[in-house]
Parts: C-alpha cells; sequence; structure tokens
C-alpha cells in the first residue's frame, strides 16, 4: 500500500508515487490504486482538485516491465492486458471531473509521460523530462500516446517523439506551450500548491463542465460541441456557485465558491 500514498487537505487530494527505487514506474496493482483514489477523489464533494506527483528522480518511467519475461503463449493476452491498464490509467486522470496537476519532478517516460500530458495543468521543476521511447525498445506507443500526443503536441511534433523515440527538455515542453510553470526542484511541492489551492477555491462543478467541453472539443463538430456547450451550461445553472457568481458580482465582491 506504500507503493502509493494518499493525502487530502484544503479540498486537495495528493496522490504520490511512491516507488523510487523502480523510478515510479506502475505495474497493474498501482495503476489500479490510483484509479481507485482518482476515482474517490471525483465522487467526493469536499475534494476539489488533485494533484500527482513522485518520490526521487523521476515523475514516473512508464510502465512496471519487471517479470515480462513470460512463455510465448501468454505473452499475447498479457499485452493486451497491460495496454488495457495503461488506457484506463490515462482516461481515468483525462475523464476525472476535479482539476489535475502533474507536479512533474523528473523524467516522465512513456506512460509516465502520457499521465502527465493527460493532467489539465503540469508545473514542472527545471530537472524534468519528457521521454516517449517506445521504438528504442521495439514497443508499440501505448497508455495513449498515438491520441494524445498529436492533439496536445501537433502531428509532426508527435511522430519525431514516437516514431524516433525522443524526448522533450522541460524547456521545449515550455515552449511549446504544455508546462504551465517551471521551477526550481526544491520550489515544486510550493508551486503545484499554490495552483491547486487556486483551483480549489474556483466553482468545482463549472471547472469539472468545461474541462469536459475541452477534451471532447477536437472530436466533436461544430453542431455536437454547441450541443455539449448548452447541456453544460444548463446542468451549472442549478449549482450553489452559479448563484454565488452572480450574487458577488451584483454586490460587487469577490464570490467565495463552496464546489456545489
Amino acid at each position: 500500500m506504500t507503493d502509493i500514498l494518499y493525502s487530502v487537505a484544503d479540498g486537495v487530494a495528493r496522490i504520490v508515487f511512491n516507488r523510487p527505487e523502480k523510478r515510479n514506474a506502475l505495474g497493474p496493482p498501482q495503476r489500479e490504486q490510483v484509479m481507485a483514489l482518482l476515482a474517490e477523489a471525483a465522487s467526493t464533494v469536499e475534494i476539489r482538485a488533485v494533484v500527482l506527483t513522485g518520490t526521487g528522480r523521476a515523475f514516473c518511467a512508464g510502465g512496471d516491465l519487471t517479470g515480462t519475461a513470460v512463455p510465448k503463449a501468454k505473452v499475447v493476452g498479457g499485452t493486451a492486458a497491460g495496454v488495457r491498464s495503461a488506457q484506463a490509467l490515462i482516461a481515468a486522470v483525462l475523464d476525472c471531473p476535479k482539476p489535475v496537476i502533474a507536479a512533474v519532478n523528473g523524467v516522465a517516460a512513456g506512460m509516465g509521460a502520457q499521465l502527465a500530458l493527460a493532467a489539465d495543468f503540469i508545473v514542472a521543476s527545471e530537472q524534468a523530462r519528457f521521454a516517449e521511447l517506445f521504438i528504442t525498445r521495439g514497443i508499440v506507443p501505448d497508455a495513449g500516446a498515438a491520441y494524445l500526443l498529436p492533439r496536445i503536441l501537433g502531428l509532426h511534433t508527435a511522430k519525431r517523439l514516437l516514431l524516433l523515440g525522443g524526448d522533450l527538455s522541460v524547456a521545449d515542453a515550455e515552449r511549446l506551450g504544455i508546462v504551465h510553470r517551471v521551477v526550481a526542484p526544491a520550489e515544486l511541492d510550493a508551486a503545484a500548491g499554490e495552483l491547486a489551492a487556486r483551483l480549489a477555491a474556483g466553482p468545482t462543478v463549472a471547472i469539472g463542465l468545461a474541462k469536459r467541453l475541452l477534451n471532447h472539443s477536437l472530436d466533436a463538430d461544430r453542431v455536437a460541441a454547441f450541443d455539449r456547450e448548452e447541456m453544460a451550461v444548463a446542468m451549472n445553472v442549478w449549482t450553489e456557485d452559479s448563484a454565488e457568481g452572480l450574487r458577488s458580482f451584483a454586490e460587487k465582491r469577490d464570490p467565495v465558491f463552496r464546489g456545489r
């Protein structure tokens, strides 16, 4: 259970990958635990933002490949299950209705890179790096890489990374607009905490609905996108935070949102 650390304070859930000896590589058991914690955060009203980070020198080195030398008869089924497990983890981050921040303390490789990119915000240490090394090991990119990277980086940058087995320095990631903020390693937790606190003080339902609209925007035509927007606006009108926002505007004061 200590492979994944979990804490909640001031409306912010922290999920910490705690396998520094394996550079925080996540096998199926750890992925299941992270998905369960994301589901708990999603369903708990008091939790209004989530931070993902790692201990040691790596954010997450991808999937834990320990023990993959199995008889060939088991390879196909095991590979399919592993791919689905990685995809489910990325989907859990994308679909979480609470804003998710990746505090990237070091290398984020393979599935770890996708895990960071799936987050809504990346706060990165100056030591961070985003590596896509599948092809260098003769492996087809997985964990949603071919879905996420073209949408986030553009098609040709995605091809450069995935077909040549490249990586992005934190400076490159910042230049491309992927990283929200780059800080010294010692300042990472504070910077991620500051952003998480800002999000946790926001109108949580409206943020979640806006996140959903944005994540679906590149897969929808204009008519479908407008229909989803209309539905989201109608849903949000009935929240306490929507009423508070209108009240505060009329009273010329800052709103106090409660995430409801």
